[in-house]
């Protein structure tokens, strides 16, 4: 299964790029399911009806998961919520509550990857920083879980199944952990679907200042999370050589900055139609020049360990960060972990078990690459004869 995250910078166009995206493919032979969680559904009006044979469409109905969810864990601890008096919500009692659309979303893309008949999903994600947070939150929420109610300390398990049949209910304690074990499963199955090899992001933008600015920090946040970015879609451009000025020159500010993300990776470059695409046609159109059908995905990024121990008495942790400035950076090790800050993106790695028997010795920004030396203890490192 081949996944198509979609983002940029609000007001780029990527909820069209994404349908557009979609619609070539399926024109070209390929099983799509195009994915968006933006509230109103635009892509049904944007694709019109009927939609070419090989393409489907999904609506994230954020309001509808968070009350099914609710109301399902209520049932789950009807018991609990009865011993101490408390009165459950009906259905239609209930609100989403702010974030419950991230949550909607990536259970969406779990259903989604695992649709079957489906080759391609193409997923119309949130501007670009949200985008970023969102991707990282099943991690980040495994983590929690793990280090809050870790499984291995549940306390007084032997006992809890006497005290529940004197009790009448279940025991908080075993609901709780219980309730944490259906949660991690979730969250891994929803990681495992961002952090595969068939899982790639395109980021869309309209070439300037303000948008090379916001890529090149969400692309820091993107190489944090080891996700890899296919192309980024230079969209509504103009063409050059206009007789008005105001569009001569913002038709070369646009080539200027392509050019430079070109000089960082792919870029697939769309003219500007004039009116707002609407329509399978305008899509069609949008999508003529090619380069919107991915195939076959771009790896997923890799931090390599380098061995120098021969050379320089080290290992060289290499965590690719391209577009990354000094004062972008921060590193702290705590036990078996290290905490990466790139801007305003955050993440806690476990460290590779050769280098858990080292201490860190520097580090270095270097062509793109943060290179973290460490060097082995010699109270936990293998002794050689």
């Amino acid at each position: 299964m081949h996944t198509l995250l979609i983002t940029g910078p609000g007001g780029a166009g990527r909820t069209t790029v994404a349908a557009a995206t979609a619609l070539a493919a399926a024109r070209r032979g390929r099983q799509v399911l195009l994915l968006s969680g933006d509230p109103g559904d635009p892509l049904t009006e944007l694709l019109g009806d009927p939609l070419p044979p090989g393409l489907s469409v999904a609506a994230v109905d954020s309001g509808q998961e968070f009350r099914d969810e609710l109301v399902a864990l209520q049932e789950r601890g009807s018991a609990l919520l009865s011993m101490v008096g408390a009165r459950p919500l009906g259905a239609e009692e209930l609100t989403e509550l702010p974030g419950s659309e991230q949550f909607a979303l990536l259970r969406a893309l779990r259903r989604a990857a695992a649709a079957p008949g489906t080759d391609l999903v193409v997923v119309d994600l949130p501007p670009l920083h949200q985008a970023v947070a969102t991707l990282g939150l099943p991690a980040q929420l495994r983590r929690y879980l793990a280090r809050l109610l870790p499984a291995e300390k549940q306390a007084a398990r032997a006992l809890r199944p006497v005290l529940a049949q004197l009790a009448g209910v279940p025991m908080p304690a075993q609901w709780l952990y219980e309730a944490a074990a259906r949660w991690d499963e979730e969250l891994a199955a929803v990681q495992a679907v961002i952090e595969a090899d068939t899982t790639e992001v395109r980021l869309v933008a309209e070439p300037g200042p303000a948008a090379a600015d916001a890529l090149r920090t969400g692309r820091l946040g993107l190489a944090l999370q080891q996700l890899a970015v296919r192309d980024v879609v230079a969209n509504r451009t103009v063409p050059p050589g206009s007789a008005d000025p105001w569009l001569a020159g913002l038709a070369a500010q646009q080539e200027k900055y392509a050019a430079q993300w070109a000089g960082e990776g792919p870029v697939v470059t769309l003219a500007h139609l004039g009116p707002d695409p609407q329509g399978q046609d305008d899509l069609d159109r949008l999508a003529a020049p090619g380069g919107l059908v991915p195939d076959p995905p771009v790896p997923r990024r890799v931090w390599p360990v380098e061995d120098r121990l021969a050379e320089d008495g080290v290992l060289v942790w290499v965590v690719p960060l391209p577009g990354a400035h000094k004062r972008d950076l921060d590193l702290v090790r705590r036990g078996d972990e290290l905490l990466l800050t790139a801007g305003p993106y955050r993440r806690i790695v476990p460290l590779p078990s050769a280098l858990r028997r080292c201490t860190v010795s520097g580090a270095a920004l270097t062509d793109g690459e943060l290179r973290v030396r460490f060097t082995p203890d010699p109270g936990l490192w293998p002794r050689t004869r």
